[in-house]
């Protein structure tokens, strides 16, 4: 790997890559909010399904038109972990725990377990070896963790089920991770796959048990299609595909170290959550292993 040299000068490519990074990361951030704020709505989670895949199912057509529901050469169980890792399963499951956990401890719970998951993941099927830069951050992850299950545990404030489910999605999104890697799809690819068949289990749970989305007022669900459809599904992916073609994906990657300090910050000033002592330094400490465990600060030979 070559050694990557920093100087004050920025290139036009570093600057786009640098936005693109911040862009994403501060949708991540929003989608913890706005899926936190649709728990007081008629909304439900069928319901924002339908809008968080429908709008990308529908945009990326020309994509899953032309590969087909099942591209040639793409092994099923591959297909069927990224859609339950990233798609309709992962959708359900984190969005039913947002709705009883705050932001900042869903932040915590949810975006500082993917990397953790994702090393564990990878250190028992496929061998790898994290260095001891990573290994430091995924301590710091638990550390993180630990800091809330100890303030959860002192005064009853998070259901048992915030501490099962959210990491429970972070698990299934680092299958994703894992799966995607070894399925030869695009970016694009694979987010057109997951969207049109996340769409198709929502319409079919909708068609089973009903939806509020007719009744619901008309400004949240503009907010959910601006918040799930939109910025999450098609901006943060394009947003993110170019911090890693300029940036590369580690440092790219760094940026989700921001993610659990923003949910909580927004938790608190954006949602009236209240945030102590306990959730900012179980942000702080989170954020920095999560940095810590791209190996970001991992020397480069």
């Amino acid at each position: 790997m070559s050694t990557i040299a920093f100087s004050n000068e920025r290139s036009p490519s570093q600057t786009l890559g640098y936005a693109a990074g911040t862009i994403t990361v501060l949708i991540w951030s929003t989608w913890f909010l706005a899926t936190r704020h649709s728990a007081a709505t008629s909304l439900g989670s069928i319901d924002i399904g339908l809008i968080r895949f429908g709008i990308p199912a529908l945009v990326l057509s020309p994509v899953w038109l032309r590969t087909g529901l099942f591209p040639k050469g793409l092994p099923l169980h591959l297909l069927a972990i990224m859609v339950a890792g990233c798609g309709a399963i992962f959708f359900l499951v984190t969005t039913l725990a947002i709705h009883s956990t705050p932001a900042a401890s869903s932040g915590i719970l949810l975006g500082g377990s993917m990397p953790l998951a994702t090393a564990l993941i990878g250190i028992l099927l496929f061998r790898e070896r994290p260095d001891v830069t990573r290994i430091a951050g995924l301590a710091a992850i638990v550390g993180g963790v630990l800091i809330l299950l100890g303030r959860s545990l002192a005064d009853a404030s998070l259901p048992w089920t915030s501490f099962v489910m959210l990491p429970a999605g972070a698990a299934l999104w680092a299958s994703y991770t894992h799966a995607f890697r070894r399925s030869g799809l695009t970016a694009v690819q694979a987010s057109a796959l997951i969207a049109v068949w996340s769409f198709l289990i929502m319409a079919v749970l909708a068609l089973v048990f009903g939806i509020s989305l007719p009744q619901a007022p008309l400004p949240e669900v503009g907010l959910q299609v601006l918040s799930q459809g939109i910025l999450s599904g098609l901006v943060a992916m394009v947003a993110y595909g170019t911090a890693v073609r300029t940036l590369g994906g580690t440092q790219a990657a760094a940026f989700t170290a921001l993610t659990p300090v923003l949910a909580t910050l927004g938790g608190g000033f954006l949602l009236g959550e209240q945030t102590g002592l306990a959730e900012i330094s179980a942000a702080v400490t989170t954020g920095i292993g999560v940095a810590l465990s791209t190996g970001i600060a991992a020397k480069r030979r």
